[in-house]
């Protein structure tokens, strides 16, 4: 039987180029690999304000983005958070047998609420009781597979203790999933400080490509990169990284390796190498973009999405069902 991956992903707006290839890229990959499920976890998304016309927008486009990467609506099951209740209910439900010194603990919680402390914001009760809210998102799914970056690795640890204390404390209801780190791409710079990753929040707007960017502004943003006086086309982290930045995203728009980059401009100056290096991305961002631009107000993307939302809300509500029988609330199975 196929292994179920469970990814949820927040609603953020700008998907950059930086996070195509160190993550998204490889997302397609996973469903034939087994049984996947993508969520767009917007109710993570309100631990922070948001503009709720800007959520609303964020949340379409980046369903129409995973779909325009590859992520197969056959294959796969797509959808909102919000539209399935049992993650609301199962969050509650895993807060009752979840500590505050286990929250207070979560690297994240503690990162976020010193730089809000910082600036004299108000750090939202939300901020330290979403683990648990995680945690239903994945158990919900008798998920067997979380593949996630290490900056999430604790929250899946805490996901496995939680679901394990459920089972011993009530009786059993969940399956423990396994972290699987992800394998992620390489790890795109800055284009204007390439010592620096890749970053929609950057002030200079020519350091960042975004996937919806035109072939004009991606040509223009690579042929203002920063590179170095050499002029010769050659792999050196340390010493040329801007060079390297450059070489990275071709090979891995291209998979290629590095070698077989070089070997592409060989005696060629940096003003051939950068329109080479831009058509790449253009060529390879093109289809991306016009599936984009089909889906984003089509009433296929709703389809998908009622389609995904229905099938996700069979599975959750089926565990809600055990997890309430498990805790003895309400009147039990009336069937």
């Amino acid at each position: 039987m196929a292994k179920r991956i469970f990814s949820g992903v927040q609603p953020t707006g700008v998907i950059t180029l930086g996070n195509y290839i160190g993550a998204i890229k490889q997302f397609p990959e996973l469903q034939d690999q087994g049984d996947a499920i993508y969520c767009i976890v917007d109710q993570h998304a309100i631990t922070i304000q948001q503009d709720p016309k800007e959520l609303r927008s964020n949340i379409r486009s980046l369903a129409a983005m995973y779909i325009a990467v590859g992520i197969d609506p056959e294959k796969s099951i797509l959808f909102i958070q919000s539209e399935v209740p049992a993650h609301a209910q199962a969050g509650w439900m895993l807060q009752c047998v979840t500590s505050i010194g286990e929250l207070e603990r979560m690297t994240q919680f503690k990162d976020k609420s010193a730089k809000a402390a910082g600036t004299n914001e108000t750090v939202l009760a939300a901020l330290l009781t979403y683990p648990p809210l995680m945690a239903g998102d994945i158990l919900l799914y008798n998920t067997d597979i979380v593949p996630v970056g290490d900056d999430q690795k604790q929250h899946i640890e805490l996901t496995r203790d939680i679901a394990e204390r459920f089972n011993k404390r009530y009786k059993k209801t969940f399956k423990i999933p396994d972290i699987a780190l992800s394998k992620a791409g390489r790890r795109i710079k800055s284009l204007q400080d390439p010592t620096k990753k890749m970053s929609k929040s950057d002030a200079n707007a020519k350091a960042t490509i975004r996937l919806l960017d035109t072939p004009k502004q991606i040509e223009k943003k690579i042929k203002s990169a920063v590179t170095d006086s050499e002029g010769i086309v050659r792999y050196d982290k340390e010493n040329k990284p801007g060079v390297s930045n450059l070489i990275d995203i071709e090979a891995a728009l291209t998979n290629s390796s590095t070698e077989d980059v070089v070997a592409k401009y060989d005696g060629k100056g940096y003003g051939d190498f950068k329109a080479g290096v831009a058509q790449v991305v253009i060529d390879h961002l093109a289809p991306i973009q016009a599936r984009y631009n089909e889906l984003i107000d089509s009433e296929e993307l709703d389809r998908i999405l009622d389609e995904g939302a229905e099938k996700a809300n069979a599975i959750a509500n089926a565990t809600i069902q055990r997890m309430e029988d498990a805790m003895g609330l309400g009147r039990g199975s009336r069937h």
